[in-house]
């Protein structure tokens, strides 16, 4: 299996140059970066989004009440050295608790159960907000993430998330200063021994994620992207990267969920990988949904094979945003697990139907939102109860299905069990 990733991945490097007629050129990997890493590509890994944003409040209980509530999962603590009382309560009248995802302890549990279960690493989600100037010396959580994925051998890589760009007085030059800060001060591609920063054709893989969808106010065309891009490809010292980009799911044809602007493929074609966002465009409501998804990622591999491009597919458990739909939208509350999990079934249905049309990489969405109802951590049927709040269970399953059926995934993605359509059984396996 590992022949069949590095020919793949001499595809892509031999084939970059047909990519829409544009010039992919790289230079060399950059000085700053270092020459080795344990995760050379992303080919045949299972990787995750982690959001890391759950901080505790600098006052106050958290989640002083239902009010406050605006997740949608309840973490299993239970395995937290540290955790913070709120102003919830189980239907036992115990008072509920939550974690702090700035403790170095947090950190450490959850790359812990990266390895235990065998998913292969995250991509760090890099706000806008959290790589402005006065904001990144508060870059706790992936410097304890950067130490985590090496004492467990994860695989970890940084992904931008342009959402917060505000196109009246932002662009991605703030991008460039930030990518220096996290190489110099960071060392998140150099760290000396045991580096796990993941790579793609050989090089530091960077993620940019948010381009192309409608609903954002930036216009693509004048936020300096290419500008980011060409630097993080050819900056003597801190280029030579891969570049993934996060786009919508139909990037493809330009409509629906994606702006109708060709320039979008003028940019996908400067990068390495196309990442689109899946989440919400596929629910088990709708007969033969999986259809859909199948012939949406065999097209988009096509695609990407004849412009020399890797592709990776997102894969979610389910979704859900009631709780912060009470805020967001109080005149449409939306449901609880409005996109049901039916017990991991339809999660493992996306993952079968992704690597049977060709898929040989993953994207998780995602390891720790619980806001949104994604996560695939640890998480409990015990949550808090209240006369408005609801939230997503585990539908009887244990606190780690998720995360067992993740590393089935993997193992299932590099050959090591045959695939299976049929959701595994921990004791088939």
């Amino acid at each position: 299996m590992k022949n069949v990733f590095i020919k793949n991945a001499v595809k892509q490097i031999l084939a970059g140059i047909l990519c829409a007629g544009v010039s992919v050129g790289y230079a060399s990997t950059g000085s700053k970066h270092s020459p080795e890493t344990k995760y050379p590509s992303y080919e045949g890994l299972v990787m995750a989004g982690y959001q890391g944003w759950f901080h505790k409040p600098a006052k106050g209980t958290w989640f002083g009440s239902e009010d406050n509530v605006r997740i949608d999962m309840w973490p299993d603590v239970s395995e937290y050295e540290k955790t913070y009382p709120t102003g919830l309560k189980h239907a036992d009248g115990s008072v509920a608790h939550f974690f702090s995802s700035d403790d170095e302890q947090t950190v450490k549990v959850h790359f812990k159960w990266m390895k235990d279960y065998g998913l292969d690493g995250v991509f760090m989600q890099r706000f806008w907000g959290a790589a402005k100037p006065n904001a990144r010396k508060n870059s706790n959580v992936l410097r304890y993430a950067m130490d985590a994925a090496r004492d467990n051998g994860r695989a970890i890589g940084v992904m931008y998330d342009l959402s917060g760009l505000n196109p009246k007085t932002d662009n991605c030059s703030m991008l460039i200063d930030d990518w220096k800060y996290l190489v110099d001060s960071l060392k998140v591609t150099n760290p000396g021994e045991d580096n796990t920063y993941v790579f793609y054709n050989g090089r530091p893989l960077v993620t940019i994620w948010g381009v192309g969808f409608p609903d954002r106010p930036y216009n693509i065309r004048n936020i300096g992207l290419e500008r980011f891009i060409e630097f993080l490809k050819n900056d003597p010292e801190y280029g030579g990267c891969s570049i993934m980009i996060g786009v919508p799911t139909f990037w493809r044809s330009l409509n629906s969920d994606c702006i109708s602007d060709p320039y979008l493929h003028d940019l996908i074609c400067k990068c390495d990988i196309v990442l689109p966002w899946m989440v919400q465009r596929f629910t088990p409501l709708l007969h033969n949904d999986m259809d859909r998804l199948r012939d949406v990622v065999m097209g988009d591999i096509k695609w990407c094979g004849e412009h020399g491009l890797g592709y990776v597919p997102v894969v979610t458990p389910g979704f859900s945003w009631h709780n912060l739909s009470r805020f967001e939208f109080p005149d449409d509350i939306k449901p609880a697990g409005s996109i049901p999990r039916q017990g991991g079934r339809f999660y493992w249905q996306q993952i079968y139907t992704a690597l049977n049309s060709g898929a040989t990489m993953l994207y998780v969405a995602m390891f720790d939102e619980v806001n949104e109802g994604t996560a695939i951590f640890k998480c409990t049927d015990n949550p808090p109860v209240g006369k408005d709040i609801q939230f997503v269970g585990m539908d009887g399953m244990p606190s780690d299905h998720y995360l067992w059926l993740t590393g089935q995934a993997a193992r299932m993605l590099r050959h090591e069990l045959p695939l299976s359509k049929t959701i595994p059984q921990r004791g088939d396996i």
